[in-house]
């Protein structure tokens, strides 16, 4: 079923519809919710907020992006307006990235990695290190494969500042991993 035929079941009132529509999203809707609070209650709470914001604005949806993209800008703005309304909101400048970046928590590194499952394990830590702006960006690029045009959509960024925000939180990825690799090796 396509994006317009499940819209149009949802707003025809079909609940099983709207249970399949949340069921192929909400990984996505976890995701992008899980970059920007730490708390995983909250975070539930969030994405069920989300959906239901969904339902109450379906009928807004006029499918000129797709589905997963008009989902993935209301997840990003409530996660966005919760974080203001707490005050938590990570405005962190590059600089402070930076110097956030150089150091480790020592129990991280304590010992070798060998399994991929360790390493995937690590790479996650770190990617949760980054300032807030840079793990959305990550998380819509790498792990929901939206192309920029479509991260510009969820958030309002300009596509330049998502290159941007990408390359930047690529570079501390890297700076951060060689630092841990120095650490174990040496």
């Amino acid at each position: 079923m396509n994006d317009a035929e499940l819209v149009k079941r949802v707003l025809e009132g079909n609940m099983s519809a709207f249970s399949y529509l949340v069921n192929i999203h909400q990984k996505l809707v976890l995701h992008i919710v899980r970059r920007m609070v730490a708390s995983e209650e909250v975070a539930a709470d969030i994405c069920q907020d989300v959906f239901v914001k969904v339902y109450q604005k379906l009928g807004d949806f006029k499918g000129q992006s797709k589905l997963s993209t008009w989902i993935a800008s209301i997840a990003y703005h409530t996660a966005i307006n919760y974080l203001r309304k707490k005050k938590q909101l990570n405005e962190i400048s590059v600089e402070d990235s930076l110097s956030c970046a150089r150091e480790v928590n020592q129990k991280e590194v304590e010992e070798p990695f060998v399994l991929e499952e360790d390493a995937k394990k690590l790479l996650m830590q770190k990617v949760e290190e980054l300032p807030q702006q840079y793990r959305i960006v990550l998380t819509l690029y790498y792990l929901e494969e939206f192309s920029y045009k479509e991260i510009e959509e969820i958030t309002g960024m300009p596509e330049g500042t998502v290159k941007s925000y990408i390359s930047r939180a690529k570079a501390l990825l890297r700076e951060k991993l060689t630092f841990v690799k120095q650490e174990i090796w040496g």
